[in-house]
């Protein structure tokens, strides 16, 4: 293309207020708020003039304009956050949202979401009231604390509770207990920021009862146990128990805290799975401050959940920082419908997602994993190879560290597409189908697949073996 003809076709392009025009008689930009259409226009002949500038041929006319225009438009106003069906076997999984909410809360949020709500008013007195009283009546309820207070996330609730309890104090913790949770934040970190200072003690795999004795100063605050819920340490160890390290805090006059991270109200060794602490017994130990996820174990939405003594409950209600930290409505409702089916606990196994499928029986497993493989053997059986595998789920989400849970996924391999390319389209397609791939295979695991799923992977999978097949 010579210089002339380049200056000649940029001449030639159309103006933005006779595209606009355009737009204006075109049906399929109705819905379409006219400032994205605005956009699309100006991006769409920026588009054309690189093209004309680097001799790339490229139609100008109204037709293909408008129908670049469309594309850029549509891809403007699409929702960035979108619905996921997840067939990788990881329930807590942090990259896909975490804990599924049950139906009672999704219907209480609803509920509260279309209406006004008594979130800071006693109904009783006409008077003020304090927005955690939805929740924190029903949390000690079931953890046997005296107080407790919900804010935005666990990591907010260890900020809270060590700037309120410790600011310009010495916090004493095992070397082996300065975790790193996802996204690279780490307890060092966090303490850090709550204005508190760190003193280590013990050594990364063993520490004793005498290291925090020693560490004890005019300056010590606060005694800081951390669960080890995103790791494990194994052979040549030693710990402190959080009822010695509490006996200690008692004889002393040191307060001392818990993070359980993940957190559970229920004893998981009577469902096959490894024990795991659970909050009632962190207040049984004798903790002035339990910390732990909404959004995890418990099943329930993103909160940090905190526990203890009522005098510090107290103090950390009044801290400024609670502000910046507290929840809305819309979290107190899901959260209140989610401890209310924890009253009975075989309700809650049933009800709550999480808890239902970390539960579910190799048998129901099974179960599952039949019904997929028959869905997708009569779609697609004819350009896949499409079999079981006994492999294993996660529990993720930071608990359960190294737990294999059994299950018999379905495998697909297909005739005429590589495995990875399959794997990339399942994930870009509406909506997005994420599996995993072991041993050169897409694997589909039904743990995490939910109910009536398993025809949307099923003619995903159809359309996108068909297409490349022709």
């Amino acid at each position: 293309m010579t210089r002339s003809d380049k200056h000649e076709n940029l001449k030639n392009l159309p103006g933005i207020d006779h595209l606009l025009e355009l737009s204006k008689k075109n049906k399929s930009f109705l819905d379409i708020p006219r400032s994205v259409i605005l956009e699309s226009v100006r991006t769409a002949l920026e588009i054309i003039r690189k093209n004309i500038l680097a001799n790339i041929e490229t139609p100008i006319n109204d037709d293909t304009i408008l129908m670049q225009m469309h594309v850029l438009a549509k891809e403007k106003i699409r929702p960035r956050l979108v619905n996921v069906i997840n067939a990788t076997g990881v329930v807590l999984h942090t990259n896909l949202g975490r804990a599924l909410l049950c139906d009672d809360a999704l219907k209480n949020i609803t509920r509260i979401a279309q209406s006004y709500s008594n979130l800071e008013l006693k109904i009783e007195t006409g008077k003020r009231g304090i927005r955690y009283e939805a929740v924190d009546e029903l949390i000690c309820e079931l953890t046997g604390a005296q107080s407790a207070i919900v804010v935005n996330n666990n990591a907010g609730a260890v900020l809270l509770a060590l700037n309120t309890i410790a600011e310009n104090t010495q916090v004493v913790v095992s070397r082996g207990e300065l975790v790193e949770i996802g996204g690279s934040f780490r307890i060092p970190d966090v303490m850090s920021k709550s204005g508190c200072i760190l003193k280590e003690v013990g050594t990364t795999n063993r520490t004793h009862l005498k290291d925090y004795e020693t560490a004890i100063s005019d300056n010590t605050g606060l005694f800081l146990k951390v669960h080890a819920s995103n790791y494990k340490i194994e052979g040549f160890t030693a710990s402190v128990s959080l009822k010695d390290l509490v006996s200690l805090g008692k004889n002393t006059n040191i307060p001392v805290m818990e993070d359980l991270g993940s957190g559970t109200l229920i004893d998981f060794s009577k469902y096959g799975l490894p024990p795991e602490p659970t909050v009632a017994d962190s207040v049984r130990s004798g903790a002035d401050i339990v910390t732990f996820s909404g959004d995890k174990l418990l099943g329930g939405p993103q909160t940090g959940i905190i526990v203890g003594r009522k005098e510090t409950i107290d103090q950390i209600k009044k801290n400024p920082l609670t502000r910046a930290l507290r929840v809305d409505k819309l979290t107190l409702a899901a959260l209140e419908s989610t401890l209310k089916l924890y009253r009975d606990e075989e309700k809650a196994i049933r009800k709550i997602p999480t808890l239902r499928m970390l539960t579910l029986s190799f048998k129901d497993i099974c179960k599952k994993a039949d019904l997929l493989f028959k869905t997708i053997k009569k779609d697609i059986g004819f350009l896949a190879d499409i079999d079981f595998a006994d492999l294993n789920s996660r529990p993720g989400g930071g608990s359960f560290p190294e737990l294999n849970l059994p299950t018999r996924c379905v495998t697909i391999q297909p005739e005429n597409m590589s495995v990875s390319k399959l794997e990339i389209n399942m994930r870009l397609a509406t909506p997005a189908i994420i599996g995993r791939i072991e041993n050169n295979q897409y694997i589909l695991d039904p743990r995490t697949i939910q109910d009536g799923q398993e025809a949307i992977i099923s003619s995903t999978l159809a359309k996108i073996l068909i297409k490349n097949d022709q």
